[in-house]
């Protein structure tokens, strides 16, 4: 199935007409989607993901409450955006495997009208890309199999479902920080951005380096050689901070992750930050 037939499927809450078997890929190299998936309790991932995700646990415990507290802030982030600021149109980029409370569901449990578009490159994730296709009559979900970094395409396709010239919100949770430096994640986000038209928000969530540093930096380095092209980059606040350049932030501003628009709890040190930026 290719992205152009997994759009067109997925307008008007449909699902694909063929399941198809999941493309092959290597197993024995562990994948970020998967490893996210076996730290949510998920059972879509295989060896080589369970090992890398047990050793970023041995080195740093805060692993698992990581995950949980951005997915948790999806859905704060979505709740937000659809009840709050009146958005209709959701580009959902790296959005991993299904598990409960996607994007979709969010909002269009608020809005039954909401257009969500979902973005990954992981072939097991486009094998279980009809979890993510339902959708209200009223609205719309798709799924496209492509590479953030491959722009243009992801745009492209976006367009055949979402409306370029109304609002649309951005979504990249702890997707940045799987491409180094030297693929120009800035401009990346900043592409992404110039897209799509005033009144529009980018919603990020990055791992940092700057809490529980030595921690990530040895965790960082042991999960990297577990990993593939997907190298995991954390990186500063003020790194992160770069990627709203040109947008206005909404309160709270940029964040640790858990104390957006929540309550963090003071024993569990988060290290990752969070913000929602809107495109003036």
């Amino acid at each position: 199935m290719t992205s152009q037939d997994a759009a067109a499927a997925g307008t008007r809450g449909g699902t694909p007409d063929t399941a198809g078997e999941p493309p092959s890929f290597d197993t024995s190299i562990a994948h970020p989607a998967r490893v996210y998936d076996y730290l949510l309790g998920g059972k879509d991932n295989y060896e080589a993901d369970r090992e890398a995700a047990e050793e970023m646990m041995a080195i740093s415990p805060v692993v698992v409450p990581t995950v949980r507290a951005n997915r948790a802030f999806l859905r704060r982030a979505v709740r937000y955006l659809a009840a709050g600021a009146g958005i209709r149109q959701f580009l959902d980029i790296g959005t991993g495997l299904p598990t409960a409370e996607n994007t979709h569901e969010v909002a269009q449990a608020i809005a039954p009208e909401c257009r969500v578009v979902y973005v990954d490159n992981d072939p097991i994730v486009l094998a279980h890309a009809r979890a993510l296709l339902t959708s209200t009559p009223e609205g719309a979900t798709a799924y496209i199999d492509a590479d953030v970094r491959d722009t243009d395409s992801v745009l492209r396709e976006a367009a055949k479902v979402l409306d370029f010239s109304k609002p649309i919100a951005v979504m990249v949770l702890c997707v940045m920080q799987y491409i180094p430096d030297s693929a120009g994640p800035h401009q990346i986000a900043s592409r992404l951005m110039g897209a799509v038209p005033p009144g529009s928000y980018l919603t990020m969530s990055d791992t940092t380096r700057d809490i529980d540093t030595e921690q990530m930096t040895t965790g960082a380095a042991r999960y990297n050689a577990r990993l593939g092209p997907n190298q995991f980059t954390p990186r500063s606040r003020e790194e992160i901070a770069g990627f709203f350049d040109g947008l206005d932030l909404v309160d709270p501003g940029l964040v640790p992750l858990p104390q957006w628009r929540d309550l963090a709890d003071p024993a569990v040190r988060i290290p990752a930050y969070a913000g929602m930026g809107r495109k003036p």
